[in-house]
């Protein structure tokens, strides 16, 4: 994941200009005294808005063994809501402090309403690339969606391109099950990006168990979509192929295997019986070819 440049900027430009971070020193844990109160664990409620889903259980212990021995150095970004305080930034810190029993934590609070508090979490997350590709991709389809932002205005509260923005979302269009395996971490988002021209969703899912299982290369997976795409169009014609034919129908059935494998097939026939010989490279290919037949099967 590209990462955040930090001073994103005017106009509404990433984190500093929605929440005055130059009046915080993180490094050295000083911080000004506006809005920074201590509060009651207990009296702040995670943000239901909450871009970041998957919390790594071990990287939680260690932060709040970390928070037990010198304390929260950063405080989280809240908002006052009635007598309670909605968690806005910093729900890792928030998890590890309850994990490590803190009483309190220090807080910066803000009066920022429902967009604006989702910007703060979403930057907050990218600067700092706790989003795993599915996270990412959910949070700029909520701000397409739920706030009516365009790609452009997207593009520049991120500080992303707008074909990131875009390509990003485009992986909302895999099949749930596949979406699940880059949620934890099984599967790359670049893996997964070569799965999108599969229409159909058992074998995108069948090919991203495969990718998983034999780990594939990106290069391996792209050959093999490409010629499941072939198939689409050709095993139809294959099979309206007459079982009598002659001599140039052998040929053009031969033709037609070698453009389906993408490698050199030998047809031969007598007396009404006979042999295709497939010819493959390497392992990978192998892989590749076996993956297609799998394919027409279904």
């Amino acid at each position: 994941m590209a990462s955040v440049k930090k001073g994103l900027g005017s106009k509404g430009k990433g984190l500093e200009a929605l929440i005055n971070t130059k009046a915080i020193n993180y490094g050295k844990g000083s911080f000004s005294q506006e809005n920074l109160l201590e509060i009651d664990i207990n009296k702040i409620e995670p943000n239901k808005n909450q871009p970041r889903r998957y919390f790594d259980e071990e990287s939680l212990l260690e932060l709040a063994e970390s928070l037990k021995s010198y304390g929260m150095i950063q405080p989280v970004i809240v908002k006052k809501i009635q007598d309670y305080y909605e968690l806005i930034a910093g729900e890792r810190r928030f998890r590890a402090a309850k994990i490590a029993g803190l009483k309190t934590i220090p807080a910066i609070v803000k009066n920022l309403d429902e967009i604006a508090a989702f910007e703060v979490a979403l930057i907050e997350n990218l600067q700092r690339k706790d989003l795993n590709p599915i996270e990412e991709a959910e949070s700029f389809y909520r701000l397409q969606t739920e706030f009516s932002l365009t790609q452009e205005e997207i593009s520049n509260k991120v500080v992303k391109s707008r074909s990131t923005i875009s390509n990003s979302m485009r992986l909302l269009n895999l099949d749930s099950r596949v979406i699940e395996l880059v949620r934890e971490n099984k599967l790359s988002a670049g893996h997964a990006k070569t799965l999108l021209p599969i229409s159909d969703n058992a074998v995108q899912y069948e090919l991203a168990e495969k990718i998983i299982d034999e780990d594939l290369s990106v290069r391996t997976v792209e050959k093999i979509v490409k010629s499941l795409q072939q198939n689409e169009n050709i095993t139809e014609q294959i099979e309206q192929k007459t079982v009598f034919f002659d001599t140039s129908a052998y040929h053009s059935i031969e033709n037609d295997l070698k453009t389906l494998f993408a490698t050199k097939v030998k047809l031969s026939n007598k007396k009404n019986k006979g042999k295709i010989e497939i010819e493959y490279y390497s392992n990978d290919d192998l892989d590749r070819i076996l993956a297609l037949f799998k394919a027409i099967q279904r």
